[in-house]
């Protein structure tokens, strides 16, 4: 039997230089892209995890969660659409890896957790 994990991500742990200040909203964005903007930013920030490399990635991730929002429109309007529903479920698979990425799900919340620095006294080794 094979030792090897798969699929076991390794903790996500904080940046040696993170963002401390939100950039801009994208100007391209979409209303709903530029509400999940506002409202991810902050704990992104707060949890020292990205740097100005992983603003791409930040956001596709709003690009996709506002795709989700603006087909679940087209849907109230229209009615239930093959093609719509294909687009809407492929950019919910995307937010939610992206997601995982970036400590935005809370199983990758934990992982941001476990990966932060243990306190001083906290020795695995010193068993009593």
């Amino acid at each position: 039997m094979s030792t090897h994990l798969r699929g076991v991500k390794p903790p996500l742990s904080q940046d040696r230089e993170p963002l401390t200040k939100a950039p801009p909203v994208p100007r391209y964005f979409n209303d709903y892209a530029k509400a999940e903007w506002r409202r991810v930013m902050p704990r992104l920030i707060e949890d020292r995890i990205i740097t100005k490399a992983d603003l791409g990635g930040i956001e596709d991730f709003c690009v996709a969660r506002g795709r989700v929002r603006e087909i679940e429109d087209a849907f109230r309007t229209t009615g239930l659409d093959k093609t719509l529903f294909g687009m809407q479920n492929r950019a919910m698979q995307t937010a939610r890896q992206l997601a995982a990425e970036y400590g935005l799900s809370p199983t990758s919340r934990a992982r941001v957790q476990a990966g932060e620095p243990a306190e001083a006294d906290d020795n695995p080794l010193d068993v009593r």
